[in-house]
């Protein structure tokens, strides 16, 4: 594996080490799964890698995640993530909520030495901007020890691109796991009811108590004319932030692939394989990179018989899923053409979704 520690990138100093920030694609530029997704009224990954919309509202508050190109002037940014509101809710019900999710795996964060006398504070630094101005609250959850940590940040004024830099205290309680399940959580609230606002914000570690995460909240979906933009998110070890570190595309691209990857394109042919029988090809499908865990799938529909023309229908799936390469059992609803056994087959249309999201 490539020595990255001497590798200095966009936004790096020589006192800076590379790969500081904790948050994969805090600059947007990934969307595998579209750069807009609409309809959102429950928790979901959106448009953007990495981030995900964590809504409890019951459909009642609805939202359209994108990737934009609204981004703050003369800071590199490219892009964007953006949150409409596209069915209002005011008030939320006591128990509802919205927040933009970012998790993090317990291997990722052992430097932290989070439960230790040596625990390092994290801050978190990001660019902001919303028409709907006032405090907002950002959090970090021990998912592992229950614990939390919550701050308000203020927008201040409507429509303008507004820097936030956010300081949390090392916690000394509570170890993380070390292991490539869910550890921490990094939250941005959108909206939150009284169970999450009725009593005094946490702003200092402790045991998780709901009503103590989001105090002072603004209603960010009380209007369908409301839009939040959000980019250069950046999480570091230490008590001051650094500038944003940019990495190269491709680099970024393949982290993300970690967690899931979309072959999106009708006209190239992916994963490969034979037919054991003319209705039951079997199909090695290659991931770019070794992912998180053995992920799940979703893809398009259409078998191209290597043997013969024809197209047919996939009536179920059999997968065996590995972290770097999965092998699928397709049964075909068709006779397969012509194939005979040992003749070539592969998907040919639609996407393949592979994901070991956390």
């Amino acid at each position: 594996m490539a020595n990255y520690s001497d590798i200095k990138f966009s936004g790096t100093s020589a006192q800076e080490p590379s790969f500081r920030n904790i948050i994969i694609n805090g600059d947007m530029n990934i969307a595998q799964r579209g750069t807009s997704v609409s309809s959102i009224s429950t928790t979901q990954y959106g448009s953007l890698d990495r981030f995900q919309m964590l809504t409890q509202t019951a459909g009642s508050a609805v939202f359209t995640m994108s990737q934009d190109t609204d981004v703050p002037s003369g800071q590199g940014f490219a892009k964007s993530q953006k949150i409409d509101v596209t069915t209002a809710l005011d008030p939320y019900a006591s128990g509802n909520f919205t927040n933009i999710r970012y998790i993090m795996e317990g291997q990722h964060l052992q430097y932290l030495k989070k439960g230790t006398a040596n625990a390092e504070s994290l801050t978190l630094s990001f660019w902001v901007k919303s028409n709907k101005t006032g405090t907002y609250i950002a959090e970090l959850f021990d998912a592992d020890n229950t614990r939390q940590i919550s701050k308000a940040y203020t927008i201040d004024s409507a429509s303008t691109w507004e820097k936030k830099t956010i300081t949390f205290a090392g916690d000394t309680t509570g170890t993380l796991d070390n292991d490539n399940a869910r550890s921490l959580d990094l939250r941005f609230w959108l909206g939150a009811g009284t169970d999450y606002t009725s009593g005094t914000l946490n702003t200092s570690w402790n045991s998780s108590t709901n009503a103590n995460r989001a105090v002072g909240q603004v209603n960010f979906a009380d209007s369908t004319s409301n839009d939040f933009w959000i980019t250069g998110v950046q999480l570091e070890a230490g008590t001051s932030a650094s500038n944003f570190e940019f990495l190269p595309y491709d680099v970024n691209l393949k982290r993300c692939q970690r967690y899931y990857w979309r072959n999106n394109s009708s006209n190239s042919s992916f994963g490969s394989g034979v037919f054991s029988t003319s209705t039951a090809p079997q199909l090695y499908v290659q991931h770019p990179t070794n992912m998180r865990a053995a992920p799940s799938f979703s893809f398009g529909n259409n078998i191209y018989v290597g043997s013969g023309s024809s197209s047919n229908t996939v009536s179920s799936l059999s997968i065996n899923s590995g972290i770097s390469t999965s092998f699928v059992t397709c049964n075909l609803s068709g006779n397969g053409g012509n194939a005979q056994n040992g003749a070539v087959g592969y998907i040919t249309s639609g996407y393949i979704d592979a994901s070991s999201e956390l």
